[in-house]
């Protein structure tokens, strides 16, 4: 496969990363968002801002919209699919209902609540085991994205020429993407990395300062790369953009959304609460639960993410949870 000059790109799911990535990638390529909420394309159509997840950031005129699906699909050269994981399964299938054996990116992460698949295994699941596909994942903020400020991602694929393909054809000299063969340990360090962002937001909301971030950044990681082995992983992919770069932002950045239900958890807020006024999903909630699960079928010890599954589903107390991590008992690293 040649690297190709322009091509038609479909992005599916127009929230804050759905809509930072269209705006992205229609620099250089015709692309279309798609939305289902007809009135809110409508908006973003008109005002040329998607204000409801991208205040203040201003749209490329080049950017196309649309809300019949099929239409979208069909006339697109490569699907790219930034719905929330909760909608990764009946999107694909839809698109592999209409067009199969397109071309396919997903940017979810997180593991399917109630079965514990990857983004890659749902889509195995839907599409067949050869499905020509891959994941865009790596530490990258949509407001940023969205604004034009310089990030670097990765494209995994098992097949390795479908990934330096579609890498020569989106690369861009302020989203620089970067080709990767190991689609477990890029899916891995992106969703358990947002489990990690709430144990920060937790522990800078108690003020427990910079040391204690540093250190349970640093063993946040250990127990990330030590579940992605268990699952077939590569150690090195953990110290790239899709594991050590993306759990660093995602736990020191300000707007990391799972750090900010950490940091609400400390200040003493319900979690349903929380999340309504977040307005936005935030993967870790749900993610923690199935980590912990895989987790002990796997024989893998993960406390932080143990504790962080008690804090949000069995009523564990905020400072109870931080005092339990701080109890274990010394070992070597």
């Amino acid at each position: 496969m040649g690297p190709v000059s322009r091509c038609r790109i479909a992005v599916f799911g127009a929230g804050a990363w759905g809509t930072a990535l269209a705006q992205a990638f229609s620099i250089s390529h015709d692309v279309v968002l798609w939305g289902r909420d007809r009135s809110h394309l409508d908006e973003i159509a008109r005002t040329r801002e998607n204000a409801r997840y991208l205040h203040g950031v201003r749209l490329h005129d080049a950017l196309g919209y649309e809300t019949d699906f099929a239409h979208a699909a069909a006339r697109a050269d490569l699907h790219l699919v930034v719905t929330p994981l909760s909608g990764l399964r009946t999107t694909v299938r839809a698109l592999h209902r209409l067009t199969p054996g397109r071309p396919l990116l997903w940017a979810c992460k997180g593991f399917e609540a109630g079965s514990g698949l990857l983004p890659h295994e749902i889509v195995a699941e839907e599409c067949g085991g050869a499905a020509a596909c891959g994941v865009l994942t790596g530490p990258s903020f949509a407001a940023e994205v969205a604004r034009g400020l310089p990030a670097a991602v990765t494209l995994a694929a098992r097949d390795p020429d479908f990934a330096r393909h579609w890498v020569s054809v989106l690369h861009q000299p302020r989203l620089r993407i970067y080709a990767n063969t190991d689609l477990v340990g890029c899916e891995v360090g992106g969703a358990v990395k947002n489990v990690m962002a709430i144990a920060a937001g937790v522990s800078d909301g108690m003020g427990f300062g910079l040391n204690a971030r540093a250190a349970l950044i640093t063993r946040g990681l250990a127990e990330i790369a030590r579940l992605a082995r268990a699952l077939g992983a590569r150690g090195e992919t953990l110290m790239g953009l899709a594991g050590m770069g993306d759990l660093i932002l995602t736990c020191t950045g300000d707007l990391s959304r799972n750090r900010r239900v950490g940091l609400a958890l400390a200040d003493g807020k319900g979690l349903d609460d929380i999340l309504h006024e977040l307005g936005h999903v935030a993967e870790g909630v749900s993610t923690a639960r199935e980590v912990v699960g895989l987790a002990h079928r796997h024989g893998v010890e993960m406390p932080i993410c143990e504790a962080i599954d008690a804090l949000l589903h069995h009523g564990l107390h905020a400072r109870a949870a931080v005092e339990q991590l701080l109890a274990r008992d010394p070992r070597e690293e």
